[in-house]
This record gives C-alpha cells, sequence and structure tokens, in this order.
C-alpha cells in the first residue's frame, strides 16, 4: 500500500482487533517508518496491555534490500529496527520454501508478525509444499553443516554465506551455515549449540552493524558460550553509510561472497 502507510497500518489494526486477520504488503518497506505508531504502539502492545484477554494478529510483508542503484531511502533492511520491540514477531525468510511457511505460520498467529523480504530473493527458485505446511517462528535450520567456523546469517545473506562456504572448502575450510528463520523471536539454542562446536563465529547481515541482528547474535554468543569462542567474533554488514545513488555503487556497497570482510565501524582506531 503506497502513499498511506500510517493510515492502512492502523486500519488493519483495528481490523485484527475485531477479530479479522488482515494482511497488509507495502511494496517499499523503506516508507513502513510511517507506519511504526501504528505496530509498534499498538500491534506489539496490544496483549500486553490488555492483559492477554485481546490480540491483534495482523501480518505485514514488506519489500526490502538492495535494488538497482535507488538511492539512501530504497535500499535499506529494516528488520532489526521492528525486531528490536517486544510483541511484534520478526520473520526473514530466505528460502521460497520458508517464504511460504513462515507466512502459514503468521497468518495462523495470535502475534503480530512482520515479514521484511528482500527484493534480490524474488529471483530464487526452489521446492515448496502444496499443501500450507507451517514453519515455525523462532527455529532457525543449519542450511548448510560444518565443523571449523560458524555463520550465522538471516534472509538473503544465507545465500551469501553458502557461496562463501563453497569458496573456502577448496582451501580445506568447513563452514556451518545457520539460517534463523526470524530474528524476533531468535533460535539462540541452535545459534550457540553450533558455535560450541566449531569455535568460531561470524554474522552476515544486509543492515548495518551498530545496534542490530549482527550485534545481537554476537551477544547472545558472547552471554551463553563465550569460552567456546576460540577468536573475536566477526560482522559482515553494510558499511556504516547510507547506500549510494548508482547501481555499480550499491553493489560494492552491499556485502557479498567475492568482497573482503570489512572491519567494524570503529575498530581499530
Amino acid at each position: 500500500m503506497p502513499n498511506s502507510e500510517n493510515a492502512t497500518a492502523g486500519i488493519t489494526v483495528g481490523a485484527a482487533a475485531m477479530g479479522r486477520r488482515p494482511l497488509m504488503v507495502h511494496s517499499r518497506a523503506d516508507f513502513m517508518s510511517l507506519a511504526m505508531d501504528p505496530l509498534i504502539n499498538l500491534a506489539a502492545k496490544w496483549r500486553y496491555m490488555y492483559g492477554n484477554q485481546s490480540q491483534v494478529p495482523v501480518v505485514t510483508r514488506g519489500v526490502v534490500g538492495r535494488g538497482w542503484g535507488r538511492g539512501p531511502t530504497h535500499s535499506q533492511s529494516l528488520q532489526s529496527v521492528f525486531g528490536h520491540f517486544p510483541g511484534l514477531y520478526v520473520a526473514t525468510p530466505a528460502s521460497p520454501a520458508d517464504a511460504k511457511g513462515l507466512l502459514v505460520q503468521a497468518l495462523r498467529s495470535d502475534t503480530p508478525v512482520l515479514l521484511p523480504e528482500n527484493r534480490r530473493l524474488y529471483q530464487i527458485e526452489g521446492e515448496v509444499p502444496r499443501e500450507p505446511v507451517a514453519i515455525p517462528l523462532g527455529k532457525g535450520r543449519i542450511a548448510r553443516a560444518g565443523t571449523d567456523v560458524t555463520v550465522v546469517a538471516a534472509s538473503l545473506m544465507v545465500h551469501e554465506a553458502e557461496r562463501a562456504a563453497d569458496l573456502l572448502a577448496g582451501q580445506g575450510i568447513s563452514v556451518e551455515v545457520i539460517d534463523v528463520r526470524s530474528i524476533r523471536p531468535l533460535d539462540d539454542e541452535l545459534i550457540c549449540a553450533s558455535v560450541s562446536r566449531t569455535g568460531r563465529l561470524v554474522v552476515a547481515d544486509t543492515s548495518w552493524a551498530r545496534y542490530g541482528f549482527a550485534a545481537e547474535v554476537a551477544a547472545v554468543v558472547a552471554e551463553n558460550v563465550l569460552g567456546d569462542l576460540r577468536h573475536p567474533v566477526r560482522r559482515v554488514t553494510l558499511p556504516d553509510s547510507p547506500a549510494p545513488v548508482s547501481f555499480p555503487l550499491e553493489e560494492a556497497f552491499h556485502p557479498d561472497a567475492d568482497k573482503p570482510v570489512p572491519r567494524c565501524p570503529g575498530w581499530p582506531p
């Protein structure tokens, strides 16, 4: 719904409060910032404020991520922004089957759910069951088993992590790729178990390093299995600036398997 994001988000929250199960699609999720008041101040807090006697099962899909040089306001991923707020689930499908399965689960849930879908994923093909098979929110998967290093990724970065794993396999390095599937709730147990086995962690995200999904995963590992880490955590994220307005510059701006790993902002001095 373009040009009226705040109004339509409010309408869907109201419809959900009256017993409906609305599904809203934002073709450019960058403008979902205009819908933050209904989603964060109403939908996310509804069950808490009304003592779990009422819920607003509103589902919101949004197209996010890198495009073709459309600039700072059209080439960003906002999953960590919405994932910050209790009461709002955020799922990040990386495959066609997960896109369907997570959506099915969202439509059956009594919790408001946001599904940011990276536009680069729409060209991905894969097997999808005909039946409405739900995939639980908060349950990640091991996309590729490995023994030397864990790469925790979400959305498009799952595919980049798998590409990087193929490249590193040629050098004798075994990479385990974790697809979190959702960033709220986050599958802490799966992540920590993998890091405990490999002793190394890289987190790959389509957004910035500061205060985001990559920082949260690093914190979860540090708080739970710090003693199992043999090396510092590394984050593969966007440079700490808005996206450029140019297709070649934007391609260089976004991380992928073929580029060197950038340093975390501010380190080393």
